[in-house]
């Protein structure tokens, strides 16, 4: 069953468009708050977002950006601006199309239908997930998952990008700032302590998969991952 969430602040219309969706079979939810946008696409993993402009606090296109962060699914804008203007703006922050208000509920869902084809479905064949794979640790980026041998964790966005920098470096180590660079794309944001708590939650997780000692401190230059785990023949 295909999962959507809906970010829209006329509560009577997330309710309509809710009920709509779920009478056609799939699993619709609605922000109920919206400075938790972002927290609750994290917890939902939707496969596709219906999202307005008009929005509290932060408008549809930041949210918008904010989603294309962590996720590739399809985001359809619902929205009263109809200018052509506003249509390129939902376009060039990371939109995949562009619904004016009032409009006509079988428009909506020919189009999640449609979006859902091109992204899951017949019209996807040839699209490859992408795998990082090392020693039979795989690492499903765009899934945030890690398995080992029939096991698997949930990462969190952050700790996905940071896996996927060491496993891609197995065995050599990796400085801190290349580690900084890679998971938040350059922006001086964060300061060593976030890192150190990213590094502390990968290990629990690699802890759950059975492995424990395997991703090293290297004293003044960084970390490094020992696939010892499993060797290779």
């Amino acid at each position: 069953m295909f999962s959507i969430l809906i970010v829209e602040d006329d509560l009577k219309l997330a309710h309509l468009l809710q009920s709509y969706m779920e009478k056609y079979g799939y699993q619709a939810e609605a922000v109920q708050e919206f400075d938790r946008v972002m927290e609750v696409f994290q917890g939902i993993r939707p496969d596709l977002v219906l999202l307005d402009v008009n929005l509290p606090r932060y408008d549809g296109y930041y949210w918008c950006r904010q989603i294309r962060t962590v996720s590739t699914c399809p985001i359809l804008f619902i929205s009263a601006r109809d200018g052509k203007m506003e249509q390129v703006m939902a376009l060039e922050n990371g939109a995949d199309d562009y619904i004016a208000k009032p409009f006509d509920y079988d428009v909506v869902m020919a189009k999640i239908k449609s979006q859902l084809r091109r992204a899951y479905g017949s019209y996807a064949l040839g699209k490859r997930e992408r795998i990082v794979e090392c020693k039979g640790l795989v690492l499903y980026p765009e899934r945030f998952e890690l398995t080992l041998s029939g096991k698997t964790v949930d990462l969190s966005h952050k700790e996905s990008l940071l896996m996927e920098t060491l496993m891609e470096s197995s065995a050599k180590v990796v400085s801190r700032d290349w580690l900084l660079d890679k998971m938040w794309d350059g922006q001086q944001v964060v300061d060593d302590n976030t890192l150190n708590v990213n590094i502390t939650r990968i290990r629990k997780k690699l802890a759950e998969l059975g492995i424990e000692g395997a991703l090293e401190t290297v004293r003044g230059a960084g970390y490094k991952l020992r696939p010892f785990w499993r060797e290779e023949p």
